[in-house]
Order: structure tokens, then sequence, then C-alpha cells
């Protein structure tokens, strides 16, 4: 599993973006998720710091 350690999320009516990093700051994964896959995308991370 990715260590995230910080996901940006970027707030829209229908598509968000997030954006994950480590705790050095490197860039681990982008995603587009639409407003339906928001709840399972984050059920299924370990617990980390959303900045939105």
């Amino acid at each position: 599993m990715l260590a995230v350690c910080m996901i940006g999320l970027d707030l829209a009516k229908n598509v968000f973006q997030a954006h994950a990093v480590d705790a050095s700051g490197a860039d681990l994964f982008r995603e587009k998720l639409r407003r339906g896959q928001v709840l399972a995308f984050f059920t299924a991370l370990p617990a980390c710091t959303v900045a939105m």
C-alpha cells in the first residue's frame, strides 16, 4: 500500500481532483473522482490528512 501522508482535494459540483503525497512531499497519484466515487475512494485509504 502507498504511504499516503496528505491528500489535496479540489472540490467541484460533479468531478473532484485528488492529489496524494508522501511524507517527503513526493507525488504518489492524482485521481479524478465523480461525486459517487469519493466515499469509496477515501474508505479504501489509510488514515491521512485531507486538505480541501
